[in-house]
């Protein structure tokens, strides 16, 4: 017992262990599905923040290079067009040709208002011109609407500019020559960034995409800047004229495109107000396809690179919205895969567990039928050898003799058929079937196992009575009938063992009749104290019965009813214990076998039984 709990805590902690390591190999296994699908989620939402960023630089292009390439006496409201480039911003003499600044005009929902800051921290507007002016300006056809309206957003503006501040953050003036295109240092991304759940390789890939479209973006904006405004005098001799780069900044809440102009000396700040919230919203519906959560988050002291998703135009930032968690699909090749290899785990640690639980069960039937049979030759070796002895020293009288050579008679019929029992066992075990086939009628049958059986039933004291249904007495079987004597003498065997001792009634009765289903019955019933309820579950075990149970109880190693019904179950049929119950008391009469055999058609005729 010792050795079998230890042999079983032996295999329950092996396979503890490989479910332990089953275990965290299917953990890690969808860990890195997880993070795959996080990663390729993630590589999506970068390709759709890159078109997204491409088509905003689309939209915002325009409107940088109209305004960069605009000249700088279009700030007034009125000029004269007969002066050289570099004097159209001095007032206009009598009898000069003035014209309206294009500013003057509707230029869409993107801009306020075009502004002018000079070096006194004057600020003006094109659409609010000065007093002498207005008269010209309103017959030029400017709406006082609009006027009242610039004027207010001029006054609101006033109040948020610092004319230094703005000087310090604008690129200073360059030569008389066209800007050239201004290259930004892009630092490095941070390294955190790279814990997203991709792979280095994968992260770098995607970071060294979108710094090259960074810069391609910044390139395409560098050329709209050089490109000149449609109409402008680009070939006009410009004189001592410096204009700086065009810079997108914020002043507090104000977006402002704006740029530091010197001119004969005098320096010029000019630029535009940017409508943010209507910008903001044409360029999210822009991108509504690619990222229906995108929000554009203002940014004014943020580098430009391609980690932190700014515009190259707009000092603004793309946020793309929550990241839904990763969709893994739940019949991915890896978690299939996965059922799989726990299937086969479990099957084949099952297949071990029975395999060991039979290995032990017959370990352990084997031991007890090693020692039953021990106990069992034990006793008919040893009256052999007494009773050997008292014949060979001639003890006793001829009467006595007598008894000594009948005793071993019976010892010597009991041996044999426990050794027959065995060798039929032995050979069912490795597959013979009963092979000798004969037809009988039922009457037949019976007559012919009879004297054995009764003979049998006489060394107990008890007498057979056989009882054949006169209706199927010329039933047809074809039956080795060897076999059937086998299985109905261990029977009367047992009977005879375990019943005949304390029997209210001396007879073992052996019924032949016809059954259901094309079967015929034989019934061996005894009018012993029956089977317990215990006894029943383990009835037709082989080998059942221990050393100490043999030494207790009556000969026999228990394996008498198994090797039966695997008689009869190999003829066919079958053997069944039936249960017996007294009408009146409702106690257990004696025990009732069934073997059951199938049955040809009736005969035509027969011998009377």
């Amino acid at each position: 017992m010792t050795s079998t709990r230890n042999i079983w805590l032996a295999f329950a902690a092996s396979a503890l262990l490989v479910f332990a390591a089953m275990g965290w190999l299917t953990a890690s296994a969808l860990r890195l599905e997880r993070a795959e699908a996080a990663a390729r989620q993630q590589a999506q939402l970068e390709e759709s923040v890159r078109l997204a960023l491409w088509r905003m630089e689309s939209f915002v292009a325009p409107l940088i290079s109209r305004e960069a390439a605009r000249p700088y006496f279009h700030y007034s409201s009125l000029y004269s067009i007969e002066r050289a480039y570099s004097h159209m911003w001095e007032d206009a003499d009598y009898g000069d040709l003035l014209v309206p600044s294009p500013l003057m005009q509707p230029l869409g929902p993107e801009v306020l208002l075009h502004f002018q800051l000079d070096g006194e921290g004057r600020l003006t507007s094109p659409l609010v011109p000065p007093p002498p002016l207005r008269k010209l300006a309103e017959n030029a056809g400017l709406d006082p609407q609009r006027v009242e309206t610039a004027r207010q957003r001029l006054a609101a503006l006033d109040q948020r500019l610092d004319r230094a501040e703005l000087l310090a953050r604008l690129p200073a003036p360059a030569s008389a020559a066209p800007p050239a295109v201004v290259r930004l240092d892009l630092p490095a991304p941070p390294p955190q960034l790279a814990q997203r759940g991709q792979s280095a390789q994968t992260f770098d890939y995607q970071q060294q995409r979108g710094q090259t479209e960074l810069e391609a973006r910044q390139r395409a904006f560098g050329n709209l800047l050089n490109q000149p405004l449609e109409g402008a005098p680009a070939d006009a001799p410009r004189g001592d004229l410096h204009e700086g780069a065009l810079a997108a900044l914020w002043a507090g809440e104000a977006l402002l495109l704006a740029r530091r102009v010197r001119i004969e000396g005098r320096e010029l700040v000019q630029g535009c107000w940017l409508n943010w919230d209507a910008l903001r919203e044409l360029l999210t519906r822009e991108v509504a396809d690619l990222l229906p959560a995108a929000r554009l988050e203002p940014v004014p002291d943020e580098p430009v690179n391609a980690a932190t998703r700014r515009l190259a135009t707009l000092p603004v930032r793309l946020d793309a919205g929550p990241l839904a968690p990763a969709d893994v699909e739940p019949a991915s090749p890896v978690r299939l895969a996965l059922l799989a290899a726990w299937t086969c785990l479990a099957l084949a640690v099952g297949s071990v567990a029975l395999l060991l639980h039979g290995a032990l069960l017959l370990s352990e039937r084997r031991a007890a039928f090693v020692s039953a049979v021990t106990h069992e030759l034990r006793t008919p070796l040893t009256t052999f050898r007494l009773y050997a002895d008292l014949l060979a020293r001639e003890a006793g009288g001829a009467e006595q003799r007598r008894g000594y050579v009948e005793t071993l008679q019976r010892e010597a019929l009991r041996l044999s058929h426990l050794v027959e029992n065995v060798l039929v066992y032995a050979r069912l075990e490795r597959g013979r079937q009963p092979a000798h086939a004969e037809t009988l009628t039922l009457c037949e049958l019976v007559e012919r196992l009879r004297p054995r059986l009764a003979d049998r039933a006489a060394q107990a004291g008890l007498a057979l009575a056989p009882h054949v249904c006169e209706a199927d007495a010329q039933r047809a079987i074809a039956v080795d009938a060897a076999a059937v004597e086998q299985i109905v003498f261990n029977l009367v065997d047992n009977a005879c063992k375990y019943a005949g001792p304390s029997a209210t009634e001396r007879t073992i009765r052996l019924t032949a009749q016809a059954g259901r289903s094309e079967t015929v019955e034989l019934r061996v019933q005894d009018h012993g104290p029956g089977i317990g309820d215990a006894e029943r579950a383990r009835l037709f075990r082989p080998f059942h019965k221990s050393a100490r149970e043999a030494a207790h109880s009556a000969p026999g190693v228990g394996l008498g009813l198994a090797l039966s019904r695997r008689l009869a179950r190999a003829l066919g049929g079958d053997l069944l214990l039936e249960a017996q119950l007294d009408a009146h008391v409702g106690a257990a009469r004696g025990a009732c076998f069934v073997l059951r055999l199938p049955a040809r058609a009736p005969s035509a005729a027969g011998p009377a039984c």
